[in-house]
């Protein structure tokens, strides 16, 4: 078996039809136009990530922005797995790259999502990152169903914090636990 080697990087303009593509065939997420994925890839790119293949072609992405309101918090817009790659650490790596990213940075202090009660992945990516930080968790509803236009779950906002500087090698650890499970997979 081949062993995976994603690397993990900024996205550029050039990931966009990527990332468009990797949000349509999860068929769980909400998906916005090519044009905004191309805008994020170009306006947010230093709070977001892509993981490539062996080859550099995207894999995964987290999108993410900082809260004008509030300066050092990271609201994660959308995670995204290929369907070949999930279930196996690869979400959790990215978060785990970008947060340790914006951290060195010094940006970061909390991480905040939305994610609906019946998205358990979710809920467990986001608790395991929070538990892996030694960080706390707020749950309040955010937007009720009432305020979409369409069909749409309510969605909880989820508060992870404060985000004390991990250890340097802790992101190279989490990066070689998922290599590992993709070798023995």
């Amino acid at each position: 078996m081949v062993r995976s080697r994603e690397q993990m990087a900024e996205p550029t303009i050039d990931d966009g039809a990527s990332t468009w593509r990797i949000a349509r065939d999860s068929r769980v997420l909400d998906v916005n136009s090519s044009y905004s994925y191309l805008l994020w890839c170009r306006d947010f790119a230093a709070t977001s990530v892509v993981a490539r293949d062996e080859s550099g072609e995207p894999v995964a992405f987290v999108t993410g922005y900082i809260r004008p309101e509030a300066p050092g918090s990271l609201v994660i817009w959308q995670i995204a797995v290929d369907g070949d790659r999930r279930g196996r650490g690869l979400a959790g790596a990215m978060l785990d790259h970008l947060t340790t990213r914006l951290r060195d940075r010094g940006v970061l202090e909390q991480l905040e999502t939305t994610i609906s009660a019946d998205n358990d992945a979710s809920q467990r990516l986001f608790l395991s990152f929070a538990a892996r930080n030694g960080a706390s968790v707020e749950r309040e509803l955010l937007f009720p169903s009432g305020l979409f236009p369409d069909a749409h779950e309510s969605e909880h906002l989820y508060r992870i914090g404060p985000l004390a500087h991990p250890p340097a090698s802790s992101i190279e650890t989490r990066i070689s636990d998922v290599r590992r499970t993709r070798s023995v997979s």
